[in-house]
């Protein structure tokens, strides 16, 4: 055992006393992911019987929707506390899986039942994730994420190659409803894992003697202080021009995709997109193990943020001058895998460097309403591109190229910002499970 735990102490630069912790990280989030991926192909394959105007109307009503449920969720950080705050959401999102398990007979057109859930799925992606990678920037110290946040991230890598299996292979067997049930289920399970995790955290602050000082059990201010603060810190404004540019080049592709796909039946597609998931989250889970970690530390932030919006500079190109469809294709599954693997646990990282009151607050507000907000401009502006100025994918692909190269930029800018020795802003939280043994 003990040779074991130093091997993956070599591996993953996990020190063994953080083992306990990062593997109940890796447990929770290879869950949530399961549970998402289970969903997800079968609300991509929904989209393609639909029109880009269509889609672009429900991602304009997204945008709303999310505003109102990070207000929701903000204002309920304030007064829960925090310790439940996380076990919360996920109890409410375990609740609306349920409820759509039990209303789904009563409904003889699906059409109604089908976008609203879209839509709640659409909402759930982004803030189930906000919350998690939040709780983990508040379980682990900055010095902690910058070794530990990639191998978590290799745990929703895990989990989204097991979540597409499930419709992939029983789609036909299971139903729409039974799908339902398997998420509620799914998410429920994470909440003994929060509850030990809070429990590690609280023994490690009573080891390093910092219990006086520890995080506060209530998050105060207004509901709308993260958004306050998301205008006003320009620290939190550049991670916030970051996630837009990344949606805007992922929704290029994404619209892309649709459309290629709408020539196929829909169990196809769910067959399909399962199978691209599988293949993403197959490479992702093989680079963030044990390779992401090492790019923080070797090539600095500033050059792992820039490297996927690099690439895909490259990938477009390409696609300009050789529109093809593997091609485009291609470019898909080193978006997708690259932000997985790189992109996502890096940006996370820059989250151990604000307060805790922003992690909880503004965190949401920028990867919920911002991203959706991206959503909402993207569709809107490639329905126009296509549906009304019909533009093919030659221009599309230059357009995603100058996309790519803002988005590298502002990856350059965040890396120097996050930097010790250009600090955006101090490590206003106290410092959870920290590096000393247990006694």
């Amino acid at each position: 055992m003990k040779a074991l735990t130093k091997r993956i102490a070599a591996i993953t630069l996990m020190k063994p006393c953080e083992q306990k912790a990062a593997l109940a990280a890796f447990l929770m989030v290879f869950i949530l992911m399961a549970v998402y991926f289970t969903l997800r192909p079968i609300r991509d394959a929904m989209a393609s019987d639909w029109s880009d105007t269509e889609v672009s109307f429900l991602w304009n009503i997204q945008f709303f929707l999310s505003v109102g449920v990070v207000s929701i969720y903000s204002y309920a950080v304030s007064k829960i506390r925090f310790k439940y705050v996380v076990s919360v959401v996920y109890a409410i999102f375990a609740a609306s899986f349920l409820l759509f398990y039990f209303i789904t007979p009563l409904f003889n057109d699906q059409t109604i039942l089908e976008k609203g859930f879209y839509l709640w799925v659409t909402s759930f992606s982004l803030l189930n994730l906000s919350v998690f990678w939040s709780f983990m920037s508040h379980t682990f110290t900055h010095e902690q994420g910058k070794r530990l946040f990639a191998f978590i991230g290799a745990g929703a890598s895990a989990g989204a190659l097991i979540g597409p299996a499930i419709p992939v292979l029983f789609t036909g067997i299971l139903g729409f409803g039974n799908l339902m049930l398997i998420a509620a289920l799914g998410l429920l399970s994470v909440i003994p894992i929060i509850l030990f995790l809070n429990k590690q955290n609280s023994r490690h602050q009573e080891a390093s003697s910092q219990q006086a000082s520890s995080a506060p059990v209530k998050i105060n201010g207004a509901w709308w202080t993260g958004f306050r603060d998301t205008v006003r810190n320009p620290y939190l404004l550049a991670i916030a021009a970051f996630i837009l540019l990344y949606v805007f080049v992922g929704s290029f592709v994404y619209f892309q995709q649709k459309n290629l796909l709408a020539e196929f039946s829909r169990s196809d597609r769910a067959q399909i997109l399962g199978g691209i998931d599988w293949v993403v989250n197959m490479l992702t889970f093989a680079f963030a193990f044990a390779i992401t970690g090492r790019m923080v530390k070797y090539f600095g932030m500033g050059l792992t943020l820039a490297s996927v919006p690099l690439a895909l500079i490259a990938g477009f190109f390409i696609l300009a001058f050789a529109p093809a469809i593997s091609i485009l294709l291609a470019l898909q599954v080193v978006r997708r895998a690259g932000n997985y693997s790189v992109t996502r646990p890096a940006r996370e990282m820059l989250f151990t460097q604000v307060s805790h009151a922003e992690r909880f607050k503004a965190k949401p507000v920028i990867d919920v309403v911002v991203y959706r907000g991206g959503d909402a401009v993207s569709a809107s502006l490639f329905a126009l591109l296509t549906d009304g100025l019909g533009l093919g994918l030659t221009v599309i692909a230059l357009v995603g190229s100058g996309i790519a190269t803002l988005w590298a930029a502002v990856g350059f800018y965040l890396g120097r910002k996050y930097e010790p020795k250009h600090p955006a802003l101090p490590h206003k939280s106290t410092p959870p499970l920290q590096s000393t043994p247990q006694p």
